[in-house]
């Protein structure tokens, strides 16, 4: 079979905006997608300039008083970043309209940082006059969202908790403690 290509079809790019990165079209067929737990992602739109992004954060801001600088792991940082990345490709910010997911409480007894993701979402977004034309949040179940920067178009759907993946005990380092011998 040879190839044509005046009858091929132009599937999109698909691109992964893991935890703690941002991504704004470039204007060309792409798709951008993520999966989340209690984490956000904001997909922010311009319908006029047709430019739109994606973030995907872990966290809300730091704590008060925590001497924490807030960085990739927080919304506080990864939502400016957004909407500059987006001013810097024609994007006016009075035009956005947003789409919020995530959120979710995906494990029973634990801090609901779900919740608190999800708060700081629609707060940071009034606050900037930005308004949410979709939003899925919360729950208990992981999401898979997929983002057309160019159109505005979102598609979240929800993975079944058998195929989410398990959670991973996570074990903290050893301080202190033991002797040292040197040779």
């Amino acid at each position: 079979m040879f190839h044509n290509p005046e009858t091929a079809i132009n599937l999109p790019q698909r691109i992964t905006v893991m935890q703690g990165q941002v991504y704004v079209g470039t204007g060309a067929n792409e798709i951008l997608t993520t999966v989340l737990g209690s984490c956000i992602a904001c997909c922010l739109y311009d319908p006029l300039a047709r430019v739109g992004g994606m973030n995907h954060f872990l966290l809300a801001e730091p704590s008060p008083g925590s001497g924490t600088v807030a960085d990739q792991n927080y919304g506080i940082y990864l939502m400016e970043l957004l909407i500059n990345q987006m001013m810097t490709r024609g994007g006016v910010k009075s035009r956005m309209k947003a789409h919020v997911y995530g959120g979710a409480n995906m494990h029973v007894g634990m801090t609901r940082i779900g919740d608190a993701n999800a708060r700081f979402a629609k707060n940071f977004l009034a606050e900037e006059k930005i308004p949410i034309l979709r939003m899925d949040v919360g729950g208990e179940s992981a999401r898979r969202v997929d983002f057309d920067p160019v159109m505005g178009r979102t598609r979240c759907r929800t993975v079944e908790p058998v195929a989410a993946p398990a959670p991973k005990p996570v074990v903290a380092p050893q301080t202190g403690g033991g002797e040292v011998e040197l040779f």
